[in-house]
């Protein structure tokens, strides 16, 4: 469904909650368009009603209020639309580098890999490289690397 695979055995509302742009509130409002049982398995409905199930949500917006798309004013049309998988990542993409183009404030903070909702940057953030988990090998070879003597407090 909409260019991603879900897994049969999960319940119809949990299941399209694995396609990006559909979360919990969505897929109970799809099922309740559809009048499918939110709780049935998704493998276990038949094919003509995933089908529909599928073209339903590729024109959700239409039956959806605009405060509950994802993109309640679509910049290039005007219209409200709702994404679904790839189109999602993608739109987000493009207005990420639509603000880059225009110069705009919060294109410029995302060129500069910095805060962009008005967070605090002089502390905390998450910032370079984790360090992560070091593997044995690794450690030891660090361990090597270090001189022998030289350990203790006092004056040589």
């Amino acid at each position: 469904m909409a260019n991603t695979d879900l897994d049969g055995k999960r319940q119809v509302i949990l299941a399209l909650t694995g396609i990006p742009g559909v979360g919990l509130r969505v897929a109970e409002a799809a099922t309740h368009f559809m009048e499918v049982n939110p709780t049935e398995m998704l493998g276990n409905l038949p094919e003509p009603q995933t089908e529909a199930l599928e073209s339903m949500l590729l024109g959700l917006a239409s039956k959806l209020p605009p405060w509950m798309t994802n993109r309640p004013f679509d910049r290039g049309t005007g219209e409200t639309r709702h994404l679904l998988s790839t189109d999602l990542e993608t739109s987000g993409r493009d207005d990420v580098n639509q603000m880059k183009m225009i110069r705009s404030y919060r294109g410029i903070r995302h060129e500069r890999g910095q805060k962009v909702r008005g967070q605090r940057t002089k502390s905390n953030g998450r910032t370079g490289t984790a360090t992560g988990v070091v593997k044995k090998a690794a450690q030891e070879a660090g361990a090597a690397k270090k001189p022998a003597g030289g350990e203790g407090k006092g004056k040589a």
